[in-house]
């Protein structure tokens, strides 16, 4: 996996100070992406074991809220199997910690049913993000009045209370 940025401090891509990390490659390639250079897999930089510890490291402090995984997408399923590992970490580790993750599947007919977004470890990782940002950015229904994405059609989702109840909840921001 490679990716094409780590931002400490970001206050734009999850509630409170988060550790962002942008993932490359992406076969959706949205008309009006803020991010096009992510979309080639082989993008920026190799994630390494070095690049986690630094990841674990930054997350480590008391005021950080938690980690944001963008794209690029990180449902690809080549990338999933990398950050995987990362949230396994995470969650051992820093349990306390809060995920979000942003991607341009939709949960009900990407992430949980058989999709080119779906593999071994699919399920797993879903059970370790707090919240899910989901549907591919659209250009026609673009609003940055919105809070924390970037068209209307995109939902925040709170992934524990929807894998809990079986049925999709929102989060309203």
């Amino acid at each position: 996996m490679y990716y094409g940025e780590i931002k400490n401090f970001d206050i734009a891509n999850g509630e409170g100070i988060r550790v962002s990390l942008f993932v490359s490659g992406c076969t959706h390639r949205c008309k009006g992406c803020f991010n096009p250079e992510t979309w080639n897999f082989s993008y920026g930089r190799p994630y390494t074991a070095e690049t986690e510890q630094s990841i674990m490291d930054m997350l480590s402090f008391e005021y950080v809220d938690g980690l944001s995984l963008l794209g690029g997408e990180p449902f690809e399923p080549d990338n999933q199997r990398e950050l995987v590992k990362l949230l396994q970490r995470v969650r051992k580790e820093l349990p306390e910690k809060n995920v979000w993750c942003y991607t341009g599947y939709t949960l009900e007919s990407d992430l949980l049913r058989e999709s080119r977004a779906r593999c071994e470890v699919t399920d797993e990782m879903l059970g370790m993000i707090d919240v899910l940002v989901d549907g591919e950015f659209k250009e026609e229904l673009k609003n940055i009045a919105l809070a924390f994405r970037g068209s209307s059609n995109q939902r925040l989702i709170d992934l524990k209370k929807t894998l809990q109840s079986g049925k999709t909840v929102t989060i309203e921001k």
